[in-house]
């Protein structure tokens, strides 16, 4: 199992599509972060290494905590969906009709041109843990869909978008295979 967290909330995402946008955090609150982990692993004694995706908001919780001896490793399949010429926009600027076709297509349409669904299971799915427990901190559609595979098997998608959970809270730790 993988203690799986999903990084602070990110300063200018309101009311955009971030995907895989790199966009930056308050300071504080990755320390805060990264401090929880931390205590965490010493309490339950787990594996000091920690994977991130490549984005700031993931990765600078593991550069904080290889500050203080952990190994950090940075592995772009715990990036989040990619929105294509979506990323960074606003949603109310995206047509109505692009969002249309992406819903009623859920599992195979490529938003913006960028990555489905069944990509990005398929990706979560793939993904290995470099050391039994390691911690990761990742993004909500990655921990979605890592979460996806394991309750419903690999190759199974959603047959719409309504059977697609809401994402966690930021910060939230999950504990997933």
């Amino acid at each position: 199992m993988q203690r799986v967290f999903r990084h602070p909330r990110p300063l200018g995402h309101e009311g955009r599509c971030i995907g895989q946008t790199d966009l930056p955090v308050d300071p504080r609150k990755l320390r805060r972060l990264a401090r929880r982990i931390r205590r965490q692993a010493q309490r339950e004694a787990w594996p000091r290494v920690v994977c991130t995706s490549p984005l700031q908001r993931c990765c600078e919780v593991g550069r904080l905590l290889r500050r203080w001896g952990w190994q950090h490793r940075v592995d772009a399949t715990l990036l989040e969906m990619h929105f294509g010429a979506w990323e960074g926009r606003a949603w109310a600027l995206i047509p109505h009709a692009e969002v249309d076709a992406w819903v009623a297509h859920f599992a195979d349409h490529a938003p913006g041109g960028g990555e489905s669904l069944r990509q990005v299971l398929q990706r979560a799915a793939a993904w290995q843990a470099p050391v039994p427990g390691c911690t990761v901190v990742a993004h909500a559609g990655w921990m979605l869909a890592r979460r996806w595979v394991h309750e419903h098997g690999q190759g199974t998608v959603p047959a719409d978008a309504g059977q697609w959970p809401a994402p966690p809270a930021y910060g939230v730790c999950w504990r997933l295979p």
